[in-house]
């Protein structure tokens, strides 16, 4: 595999415990500079945030600039993995740094839209999650199944079982991150339009317009064989 075998004996091959506290500690970058109200530090809430999104955006500095990257991810426990070519730069510089990658990890959901009377007031309902920590690839092989695995599964539960695990040359075209949930926060904005009472009276109409994700109808393989059922964790999306 093209990963830094040095970093392997440092790696836990199972995810940490999860008889952790309530809530993460806060720290000089989870506590935001504005709307310190919506701030939430609880573990239950980080979590079901994390859980019900597909792609996150992995922040880095590369050759001084700072870079974002969209990527899927999957959770075990306390800890994120992403995924991505073994030749991908960023990948590689987890793999070559000591003691890894400095990253932030941010996911977002879109509640509604809020409009105000007011342009000034317009706003999103929303939650996020924001994770600062150091990234490290993933030499282990076990828990770089595992990781890969967790992956798949959090786009659609019981996937990963149910289609054909990677074998050597796909793994070894694989890397895989891991950065442990330590420096967290969460952020949600719900409710109507905070207007001013001078703009009450105004006649333009004010609320929120929910946003709600859905699945379509499923629209199978062209060359999907004969006889091969929907399976029941697709019947239940």
């Amino acid at each position: 595999m093209s990963v830094a075998q040095d970093q392997s004996a440092a790696q836990p091959t199972t995810p940490p415990a999860t008889d952790s506290p309530a809530s993460y500690a806060p720290t000089d970058r989870t506590i935001p500079t504005r709307a310190k109200e919506r701030a939430a530090y609880d573990r239950e809430l980080v979590h079901s945030i994390l859980d019900e999104t597909y792609i996150c955006h992995l922040g880095f500095v590369r050759d001084d600039a700072p870079v974002v990257l969209p990527t899927l991810y999957g959770r075990v426990g306390e800890r994120l993995y992403v995924h991505g070519s073994s030749g991908s730069r960023p990948l590689r510089m987890a793999g070559q740094r000591d003691p890894g990658l400095p990253v932030c990890l941010t996911v977002t959901h879109v509640d509604g839209l809020v409009l105000a009377r007011s342009a000034f007031h317009h706003s999103i309902n929303y939650r996020s999650v924001v994770v600062h920590g150091t990234a490290h690839q993933v030499t282990d092989a076990e828990e770089k199944r595992l990781a890969l695995d967790a992956i798949v599964d959090h786009v659609v539960d019981g996937r990963a079982a149910d289609s054909r695990a990677a074998n050597a040359k796909e793994l070894a075209a694989t890397a895989v991150l891991r950065l442990d949930l330590s420096e967290v926060s969460a952020k949600v904005r719900a409710g109507g339009p905070n207007d001013e009472p001078e703009d009450m009276e105004l006649p333009h109409w004010a609320g929120v317009v929910p946003v709600q994700r859905g699945y379509g109808e499923l629209i199978p393989s062209d060359d999907l064989a004969e006889g091969i059922d929907v399976p029941s964790y697709l019947k239940g999306l």
